[in-house]
């Protein structure tokens, strides 16, 4: 019997090529996007399984709030805090804080072979080792980092320094760390083998650096101070009473609150992170030295996408075999009076969409394939269609084939299975309104979603090109900056090299200053003003430069004076500032105070707004001042001499290493580090083109089988029509209007839909472009040129049919 279903199945499809052939690409689309997507998400949502007690493990974090509407999230702790949780902390088995730290190089004392910014390196001790599972290949975890001046390296960084060796032969070697820290190996472990965010490779005892003079700035005692580079680990003993944990860390936090700020609105609360919630927490991120973030959100997203565009699929398959059931009416006439029940019918026509579902996945395996390659720059170098041997993929998989096959071929074949023998094989009508209701209603839902995803990408491309060229409030355009190497002791060495520069023709408007004015990185403190007897207290962030920095960036002193040199005791303030401490006019303003520490700050100027970061974000209360600690070079390049750039960047390299001979070169373009914060809108922009294609192609799939159904159901009627004088124009309006109609009700549909998504999705930004009615009106428009397109076609064939062809049989 079911060699017979199989059989039929085969010639059914092989009869009906052209409808079978579109529902295998329509399903391979929405398969292959479906498993880019799957292994994407699993990819994500596996990392870090394989440590054991993983759910004992939490990251201390710091959340502040300041209001209802004012809230701040770090991945960094307070050092202080370590050492409390250390001291005395009960149903916690080990407390592990490490510190992230970038030396400029290391030099292998045997073969005095220098290494530079050898990156992924920690300072730890030795609790790091009992939270986390090492496989160790030399040396042991009992021991490892408990003295000072000792290292553990990972086994790509023993091979890496050490070529040639054996890991028990690493063993006992010496290293040394900026031409100052000079440390011995005493272990090796092997990478984590599977996914994993700690990558790190080299392993510093904490206690190297809290003895050394140069480093022991980072070891911080102010409970105020907080570092992202400061990473504080736990785990709990076998109860994992993580109420009980927490409420010590709340008791912490209260006795070692700040007062004033206290009586001023602000608190500071020390959480759990659970281990698995590290990888995907938008809030906190993961490490400084990630070179991939993932985001929950954009998981959440893509999984809709996946089961959008399967949807699709499934729908093309529901429509054209409603409609080509008609075709189908005597054979299954014909089966019923034989005997076959419905459950048979249903049986075999779901043995029919299995077989082809089954087809459009090996097809949609080639197809993920090309996926992953075009997005290669938007996914982890690890992510690969390799991933599919995973036996939890292999499950999932054959389940999704089987509900596709369900969802797809069940409806129709429930239809086909409800014919009555003795009206088909009598040639009476077996179709009825409620059928082509069904497939208008499918047809619509179709396009609305591909009118969505039209409308979204526009709106989303129009956002990113507004935050890119909108003006930050200060110039970003033809200016660079270089970071002096990290232990430079000497200012006046600094300033040499900068001097050297300015013969420098094509440089320009030279500053030593600390960051550029927006930049990922943050610097700031809590200040107070009193007015009135009132008191108000204030987070500001801090900008450092000399007298040349506004100029450069071309921010405008609007009143006032710039900071006496070298003076940290005198602010320049923004006008966002200055409006938060109660004045309209900059002129009213100078000569206010700051208490800061019991110490007062005068005001001495104020400079016009601009954005500090992503305009993602509101501009933040902003002071600028001098300090001679600082050591980034500042420049700008003749901006109608781009040409020359290369030849004056080699200039600049050249004196350089004169300077600075064992440093490496490295330059950074302003306006490009800005571009950087908006990477995350652009992988989502770039997706949304692809979703977009896809959702289209389906849908017009879908859309060129129902007029093929319908030209071939309407043959004579076109040739009688055509003999009666109709004109093709004619023929294609009589046609086409209906499928026209299906995608104008979908655009009505589709724009309160994609109106009210993307007002939501705007609402992160605080800077945002406008939901221009031509946005919607274009995607719109878009969409119907390409339905129009498909439709023609097939109808335009139709109606140059001769109709002596289509009426001989009359």
């Amino acid at each position: 019997m079911y060699r017979n279903y199989l059989k039929i199945a085969f010639r059914s499809i092989w009869k009906n090529k052209t409808f079978s052939l579109i529902n295998v690409i329509g399903l391979s689309i929405g398969l292959s996007a479906a498993f880019v997507i799957g292994i994407m998400i699993y990819y994500d949502l596996t990392f870090d399984k394989f440590h054991e007690d993983r759910e004992r493990i939490y990251r201390v974090v710091v959340d502040d709030t300041q209001g209802p509407d004012r809230e701040g999230h770090f991945r960094g702790v307070p050092v202080p805090l370590i050492d409390v949780l250390q001291a005395n902390s009960t149903g916690i088995d080990h407390v592990s804080p490490f510190f992230l730290f970038g030396f400029d190089k290391v030099t292998v004392a045997s073969s005095q072979e220098e290494f530079d910014w050898p990156g992924d390196i920690v300072i730890a001790d030795q609790e790091y080792f009992k939270i986390f599972n090492y496989q160790w290949l030399a040396g042991s975890s009992n021991a490892a980092l408990e003295n000072p001046y000792e290292v553990v390296l990972s086994k790509s960084r023993a091979e890496k320094y050490f070529p040639g060796k054996l890991p028990e032969e690493v063993i006992g070697n010496t290293l040394i760390y900026e031409d100052s820290l000079i440390v011995k190996v005493t272990g090796i472990v092997a990478e984590f083998e599977d996914r994993s965010d700690f990558t790190f490779k080299e392993f510093l005892s904490r206690s190297s650096v809290q003895n050394s003079e140069k480093y022991s700035y980072i070891y911080d005692t102010s409970w105020g101070s907080i570092s992202s580079s400061t990473q504080l680990f736990i785990k709990t003993d076998k109860f994992n009473n993580k109420e009980a944990v927490q409420a010590q860390l709340n008791a912490l936090a209260e006795e070692y609150k700040n007062e004033e700020m206290a009586a001023l609105g602000y608190f500071r609360s020390f959480n759990l992170q659970p281990l698995k919630a590290l990888h995907l927490n938008d809030n906190y991120g993961v490490f400084d030295n990630s070179s991939y973030r993932a985001s929950a959100d954009i998981l959440f997203g893509l999984g809709f996408i996946a089961l959008f565009l399967l949807l699709l699929g499934c729908i093309n398959f529901i429509n054209l075999n409603t409609a080509q059931s008609a075709k189908r009416a005597k054979e299954i006439g014909i089966r019923k009076t034989l005997g076959s029940s419905k459950k048979q019918l249903v049986i075999q026509y779901l043995g029919e969409t299995f077989i082809l579902t089954l087809s459009a996945a090996i097809l949609s395996l080639f197809l993920a394939s090309l996926l992953l390659r075009v997005f290669a720059d938007f996914i982890p170098p690890g992510l690969s269609l390799d991933l599919m041997q995973n036996p939890v993929l292999i499950f999932s998989l054959l389940l999704l084939l089987i509900l596709i096959t369900f969802l797809a071929g069940f409806y129709p074949g429930l239809v086909l299975s409800h014919f009555k023998p003795v009206s088909v094989l009598k040639n009476q009508s077996v179709l009825d309104g409620d059928k082509g209701s069904l497939r208008k209603f499918l047809t619509v839902f179709q396009f609305v979603i591909a009118q969505v995803f039209i409308i979204a990408t526009l709106l989303v491309g129009k956002q990113i090109n507004y935050l890119i060229n909108k003006d930050m409030g200060f110039k970003t355009e033809s200016i660079a900056y270089i970071k002096a190497p990290r232990g430079e002791a000497s200012l006046e060495k600094y300033e040499a090299f900068k001097e050297v520069l300015e013969a420098v023709p094509e440089v320009k408007n030279l500053s030593i200053a600390g960051d550029p004015p927006a930049s990922q990185s943050y610097s700031g403190r809590g200040v107070s003003y009193f007015s009135e007897g009132e008191e108000t207290h204030v987070q500001i962030q801090l900008l450092y430069g000399d007298e040349n920095y506004l100029d450069l960036y071309g921010i405008d002193l609007l009143t006032g004076r710039l900071p006496l040199k070298d003076s940290i005791s005198e602010y320049v303030i923004n006008e966002t500032l200055m409006r938060q401490i109660g004045f309209q006019k900059p002129e009213e303003v100078i000569g206010q105070q700051f208490k800061v520490n019991n110490k007062n700050i005068p005001i001495v100027g104020v400079m016009e707004d601009f954005n500090q970061s992503s305009l993602r974000e509101e501009i933040e209360p902003m002071a600028f001042l001098q300090d001679s600690q600082n050591r980034t070079l500042h420049f700008s390049f003749e901006a109608n001499d781009i040409e020359n750039w290369p030849l004056a960047i080699n200039k600049i390299e050249s004196q350089w290493k004169e300077f600075f001979p064992d440093e490496t070169f490295k330059i950074n373009f302003v306006d490009e580090d800005v571009k950087k914060f908006y990477s995350e809108e652009q992988s989502t922009a770039t997706l949304l083109k692809w979703s977009t294609g896809l959702a289209i192609l389906i849908s017009c799939l879908g859309l060129l089988g129902l007029v093929i159904h319908t030209t071939e159901r309407r043959t004579k009627e076109i040739g009688i029509r055509k003999v009666l004088g109709a004109s093709i124009m004619q023929l294609n309006l009589l046609l086409g209007k209906e499928f026209m109609v299906l995608v104008g009700i979908a655009f009505v549909i589709a724009v309160p839909i994609a109106w009210w998504g993307i007002s939501t999705w705007l609402q992160e930004f605080a800077n945002q472009t406008t939901l221009s009615w031509w946005v919607f009106l274009l995607g719109g428009l878009g969409i119907s040129i390409i339905a129009l397109a498909v439709i023609s076609i097939k109808i335009f064939a139709a109606a140059n049919t001769n109709p002596v062809n289509s009426l001989s049989t009359e």
